[in-house]
């Protein structure tokens, strides 16, 4: 893997007004829940077809960009606890294929496979509407939200995306395990840092 750049935890930014300008809000409802999308096994799903009633885990993620590569060991492994607590968790390539060849379906069986996804990772439906809709601007980039479907926690998995041995705050990870407990993640938001997405026209 390639050098990524500093110590992320320079760069991630805290707090209720801080992410993107544009987009989905904390407090804010899951957009186009039944929209459906080409899972890597074939299956039509919409993020309300996997929804769990602890809530909602909506990874934006891809195969190519090298963040989500160095995250990935961590964001399966949270994805996969999540999904035996009660949190419905799906992730989605928004990515044009035709731009990023990395980023092909085929390519996405064998990266959910070689990487033990035990959740659902699937095709951005048409011209990537729901990245647009959840105004996801990279990849790995997390949208959680409650029982209720309302937005609790925006932004990225950790502090240290280069090594996992010096992360001092694990946001996703807090967030999830307070969503679980039926309480209030102690960071709504932080900055999603990562790539940018290469959304199909």
């Amino acid at each position: 893997m390639r050098h990524i750049g500093p110590v992320v935890a320079a760069a991630v930014l805290i707090g209720a007004g801080v992410g993107a300008s544009s987009g989905l809000q904390i407090g804010d409802t899951i957009p186009a829940a039944e929209l459906k999308m080409k899972n890597v096994d074939g299956r039509d799903l919409a993020v309300k077809d996997v929804a769990g009633p602890k809530g909602t885990l909506v990874i934006f993620s891809c195969n190519h960009c090298p963040y989500v590569k160095a995250w990935e060991t961590r964001l399966v492994a949270l994805g996969n606890d999540a999904g035996k607590l009660g949190v419905g968790v799906i992730a989605i390539n928004p990515n044009d294929p035709s731009a990023i060849p990395e980023d092909g379906f085929d390519q996405m069986k064998e990266r959910a496979k070689a990487r033990g996804y035990a959740f659902p990772y699937v095709v951005d439906a048409g011209a990537s509407q729901m990245a647009r809709a959840f105004g996801a601007t990279h990849t790995p980039e997390a949208f959680l939200f409650d029982p209720r479907g309302v937005l609790v926690y925006h932004g990225a998995i950790d502090d240290n995306v280069e090594d996992p041995s010096k992360v001092t705050r694990s946001y996703l990870r807090d967030a999830v395990d307070a969503v679980v407990s039926r309480s209030r993640p102690a960071v709504a938001q932080s900055k999603a840092i990562g790539c940018s997405l290469k959304l199909k026209s």
